[in-house]
């Protein structure tokens, strides 16, 4: 979008000749004498042009959830977005004496008409005001004249109404400056007539209202089209109420055909629609939520599923916020340095690095090979990346625990390569059901089983000879086999790119701290349950 901003910019500039303008320094006083003594008239000139600013906006829901009307935190969102934007000056100039544009009559091409009544007005109280200065002077200063009370009174009487116009004007403009719509609109929704909604929602539309002509105002004044672009995220993690709220007060912004708004809803569909269709807003709407959604939205864009370039890019982004890692290395390297070049030059003994800083420099050095495995697109890791941003930082955070975890047990005889220890993490990301069914499955043939060596097994092959039980249990498990990712792909890793065994499940069991548990202990209580029936 600033490309195409960037793009429209430059080749209005061609066709016109005219460069924008802006309301910051010299711009800001030619900005306030148009709001104080001119109207706004859209041309067909104005119409016509073709460049565009986007004034960017983020809102993230969850920072709002608490509050009682979601949509109250959308729209004080907005409000104090456009006024850090602009500047608190002029919208506030613009509340006490700013007009609304109209449309031209006819051709003309006149952007600016004199506000002549405002023009007059001024004009006369300022003749009032010297007028009534000039007699209280007169009355004060000049002898002979003194001790006429009578026109003391009437000069004073003079000065002090017309001052009292002027001083009025100034009072509202530095009283919109002290209060902002946001502090507005949160004063009225801590009131007591909020719980009723006795015209709160006209008062807060009367707010918008104002806003939307200001941006019209600016239009005009910056010769060129303002757009205000609200990125709403986070709302696929707010209760079911406050998203209906949020998607109404969209509707309630967008409801005028001349709008200026572009709202980008980031969202899972797949989680609002449910939460919609818990409230009460889809009542005639068949219950149906992805209705709802498509008379919402008007230009759908689903994300297609991420390529291994793109799933590599994002890998790469996660591993960069370690930086933990990197200076742990870097600080290692310089304090041995540093005694290296103690004992080089003094001759004094130099006791040896502690156990512990070996073994940090060797979880570090694992934690890297895993890495650098999981970065290789070569290497068959790379395919089972989730698509999702989420779940790659949850693996890249997750990878350099059970690595220090793996290498601080001393019951293991030989400790799993750093890459098995990252399929392993990756296994339990991406199919958390199919694996805690696995690992259950074989807990109850050890305890049913104990003289039977089961190491050599492969995990593969205990699940296939269980996946029958699994499916009559899918109803109960309906939630948590949503969670898993693409079945052949499960069947794929560990039936022939990482054919993990037993022996493997056993070593990794104890330090898989990514697995919900409490998913196998539902699986074992199911499992009881069923075969006593």
């Amino acid at each position: 979008m600033r490309e195409e901003m960037a793009q429209r910019e430059e080749a209005e500039i061609r066709r016109s000749h005219q460069k924008p303008r802006s309301p910051e320094g010299w711009g800001l006083l030619v900005a306030l004498w148009y709001l104080a003594f001119y109207k706004p008239i859209i041309t067909e000139g104005h119409l016509r042009r073709k460049n565009m600013e986007f004034i960017f906006i983020r809102f993230s829901a969850w920072q709002y959830a608490g509050c009682d009307k979601l949509w109250a935190g959308l729209v004080t969102t907005l409000c104090d977005s456009i006024r850090h934007h602009f500047g608190a000056l002029p919208l506030s100039v613009y509340h006490v004496m700013g007009t609304r544009p109209r449309f031209a009559s006819g051709f003309s091409q006149k952007e600016w008409v004199l506000k002549r009544d405002t023009c007059l007005k001024l004009w006369g109280l300022i003749f009032v005001l010297v007028a009534g200065l000039s007699i209280l002077l007169v009355a004060l200063l000049v002898p002979g004249i003194k001790d006429h009370h009578a026109l003391k009174v009437v000069g004073s009487t003079v000065t002090s109404l017309s001052g009292s116009g002027l001083v009025l004007g100034i009072v509202s403009v530095v009283k919109n400056l002290l209060v902002s719509e946001k502090q507005k609109i949160e004063r009225l929704t801590n009131s007591e007539r909020f719980a009723s909604q006795l015209g709160f929602m006209s008062k807060v539309r009367s707010e918008v209202e104002v806003l939307v002509d200001f941006l019209a105002f600016m239009e005009i004044f910056e010769r060129r089209r303002l757009r205000v672009v609200l990125e709403i995220t986070s709302l696929d993690i707010c209760y079911p109420e406050k998203v209906a709220g949020v998607l109404n007060a969209m509707n309630t912004l967008l409801s005028d055909s001349n709008t200026p708004f572009i709202f980008i809803l980031a969202v899972d569909p797949s989680v609002i629609v449910p939460c919609l269709e818990q409230t009460g807003c889809m009542k005639g709407l068949a219950d149906n939520g992805y209705l709802y959604l498509n008379r919402t939205v008007t230009l759908p864009f689903s994300i297609p599923e991420m390529g291994a370039r793109s799933r590599l890019r994002f890998l790469e982004a996660a591993v960069q916020t370690r930086e933990d890692l990197m200076y742990r290395i870097i600080t290692g390297n310089i304090e041995r340095r540093r005694a290296k070049g103690h004992h080089h030059h003094h001759h004094h003994h130099v006791p040896a690095v502690p156990s512990g800083h070996d073994a940090d420099t060797e979880a570090v050095r694992c934690i890297h090979e895993a890495f650098r495995c999981l970065h290789d697109s070569a290497d068959p890791l790379a395919r089972y990346l989730p698509t999702d941003s989420t779940h790659v930082r949850r693996i890249v955070n997750t990878i350099p625990v059970t690595l220090r975890l793996l290498l601080h047990r001393d019951s293991v005889p030989v400790a799993p390569s750093p890459r098995h220890a990252a399929a392993w993490v990756v296994l339990a990301d991406r199919w958390p059901c199919r694996l805690s069914w696995t690992l259950e499955c074989l807990e109850d043939a050890w305890q049913c089983q104990p003289t039977v060596d089961l190491e050599s097994r492969s995990l593969w092959s205990i699940f296939q000879e269980n996946v029958g039980e699994l499916s009559a249990l899918r109803q109960p498990l309906r939630n948590v086999l949503s969670l898993d990712g693409d079945p052949e792909l499960f069947q794929t890793f560990l039936a022939s790119d990482f054919p993990f065994s037993a022996r493997d499940a056993r070593a990794f069991l104890g330090i898989t701290v990514n697995l919900d548990h409490s998913i196998r202990h539902k699986m074992g209580v199911l499992r009881g349950i069923d075969r006593l029936q």
